[in-house]
Formats: C-alpha cells, structure tokens, sequence
C-alpha cells in the first residue's frame, strides 16, 4: 500500500478507538498476551481486522496503546505538590498508578511476554515505562532544587525505586498494593534513600 492510499483511510478515533481499547484491556486479562489476537479484539468490538490494521502495525502496538490509555497518560499535568514525598504518591496512587487494579491486570498479563517478545519488549519500555519514569525524574529534579535531593544524586534510579519495590510485591509476593504500601516504600526507602545522597554536600 501506497503512503498516499495509507493517508486517505479512515482514523479509528473517538468512541471507536476507546471500544477498542477496552476490550483489549478485557481480553488481554482474560486470555494473556500470548493468546491475544486481532481476530478476537475485531469479533468482541463488531469490526473487522482491517479496521484494527487501518491504526495499528501488530498486537504490541495496540496494546501499548491501550496501557497508555489506561493510564491517562496523553494530556495529563505534570505533578507538582511542592514536596517530594507528595509529588511520589500523587503520581503513583493517581489514576492508572500502582494502586489501580485493571491496570495491575494488564501488566500481569505482559510480564511473561516481554522478555520472548522483542517488539512488546521494547514498546513497552519505550512508550509506557519510559513517559512514567520521565515525569518522575521531573519530580526528583525539583526536589533536587528544593535541597530535598544531593546535586550529584542519580536521578533515573532514585525514580525506578519505587515502581520497581511496588511492582516486584505485586507479582513476586502477590500483595495488593495500597495507597499505604505506596507510603511506606516512600517513607522507608526512597526517602532515606534521598537524604544519603546529601550526606557529602
């Protein structure tokens, strides 16, 4: 196909586009990624495959897609409480955050396909980790400038703290992560965590 005749398809958009999505999240809880496939996404939405390939190039988009949608992150405000403890919790207890339990769902179901699928692999970290982790460097940053964070402080791994220890409980430990399970590897652990990196300054 032609890039002009590509132009020229209908955009799966609006309402439409949501339905979609939905029913990935459904379908994707239900059967897991590896069972996942167009032919049923297009059969539970009333569409045909050609409509789900008019938007996206394979499965690992679509579902990417989805994870973003899911968790609102197109058009969202940056978070900026003026603390950094608030900012952590805002962003991890917020919707489609840690705490939110179709979202927990979803990855659950791509854990097991991220390391045989390079495609998901990558969208994954790419398009979904990458943004949430981005927009909490921005927190650490103003910390930083706050005095909250030492000015030679390792920004990107003090951000990964805590989606890591919340996710490893989820799926590790099988906990249901809690606005107070959040607190707690906040106050315990990225904090002081934080503070060590002013101790030579």
């Amino acid at each position: 196909m032609t890039p002009q005749a590509a132009a020229t398809r209908p955009r799966v958009e609006g309402e439409r586009e949501v339905e979609i999505f939905d029913a990935t999240a459904r379908l994707l809880v239900e059967q897991g990624y590896d069972r996942l496939t167009f032919d049923a996404i297009a059969a539970a939405v009333k569409a045909s495959k050609a409509t789900l390939y008019r938007r996206w190039a394979g499965k690992a988009d679509l579902v990417i897609d989805t994870l973003k949608h899911l968790k609102r992150l197109e058009g969202r405000h940056p978070v900026d409480t003026g603390s950094l403890r608030e900012d952590l919790l805002a962003l991890a207890c917020g919707e489609g955050g840690l705490t939110d339990e179709m979202l927990v769902g979803i990855i659950g179901a791509l854990v097991p396909a991220l390391h045989r699928d390079p495609d998901l692999g990558r969208a994954f970290r790419e398009r979904f980790i990458g943004p949430k982790l981005d927009a909490a460097v921005v927190a650490f940053e103003r910390a930083r400038e706050r005095g909250e964070v030492g000015p030679d402080a390792d920004l990107g791994f003090l951000a990964r703290i805590l989606p890591s220890m919340g996710t490893h409980e989820m799926f590790v430990f099988g906990t249901c992560v809690t606005r107070d399970h959040v607190a707690r590897i906040v106050d315990e652990v990225v904090l002081p965590a934080c503070r060590a990196t002013l101790a030579d300054h």
